[in-house]
């Protein structure tokens, strides 16, 4: 059955989810902040979101099968789990009311954001009385600007690198978080007419993809200089960001 995008469409799709695979992988980069940012300069960000939902829910999959147990997690930051599909919602509710490429400037905002923090490595800690009252409010904001953008990392991210908890609890609480976005985006994204027939199929194809990736990542991770490789990473999505930036403002 054909779908609806040209060959060089689905060339470009094919390469963004293979490679966001690797990059998550090799580097642990989450999937969508390296997906989204090629097949958004090509295809349009609001064309681009359901296509990146089903190989990131994979690539999601595939990291939380490997991490442990997964109710300290859930018991600690079901606050803020459970308001984030609530920021999700709203977030969607602003991207239908902008232009495409409003959005795609602001996801280029996120990206720059992220990509500054990174690079930054900042080594602080949130004083423990804070978390409770904090975490909810994460939780609606990582939402509300994943629901616009697509982007699924801030603040949650920095937000859980200034707390104390084992590795396994941070990235089951990153990826819970991820993954309750990620289906509450699909509805939403249905309910504004941009989840079709053949964007759905082209997603759930590249659920190969993503996971073909991500296990080449992993393969090649000793391999790789990989704080290299992620800093030739970062500055590629730096370049895409700006652009979507530039393409917002134009």
């Amino acid at each position: 059955m054909p779908v609806a995008y040209a060959p060089e469409e689905l060339a470009v799709i094919a390469f963004a989810m293979l490679f966001a695979g690797f990059v998550k992988g090799a580097t642990g980069l989450g999937y969508s902040t390296t997906c989204l940012p090629i097949m958004a300069l090509a295809l349009g960000l609001k064309a681009s979101l359901p296509l990146a939902l089903a190989p990131s829910l994979a690539s999601n999959a595939a990291v939380m099968l490997g991490a442990g147990p997964i109710w300290p997690a859930m018991r600690r930051f079901w606050p803020m789990l459970a308001l984030a599909p609530v920021g999700v919602l709203c977030g969607a509710a602003l991207l239908g009311r902008v232009a495409g490429d409003t959005a795609g400037a602001a996801l280029g905002c996120a990206l720059i954001a992220w990509i500054a923090f990174a690079a930054a490595k900042p080594h602080w800690r949130l004083p423990p009385a804070m978390e409770r009252p904090a975490a909810p409010a994460v939780g609606l904001l990582t939402g509300t600007i994943n629901g616009l953008t697509g982007s699924q990392v801030l603040p949650i991210t920095p937000f859980l690198m200034s707390l104390d908890m084992p590795r396994g609890t941070f990235l089951h609480t990153l990826n819970l978080s991820f993954t309750l976005s990620s289906f509450t985006m699909a509805a939403a994204l249905a309910g504004l007419g941009l989840m079709t027939r053949d964007a759905a199929l082209v997603s759930l194809c590249g659920v190969a993809l993503s996971i073909a990736g991500v296990r080449a990542g992993g393969a090649m991770r000793k391999r790789l200089p990989e704080q290299a490789f992620r800093n030739l990473v970062l500055g590629v999505l730096g370049l895409a960001g700006a652009a979507l930036v530039a393409r917002g403002l134009g």
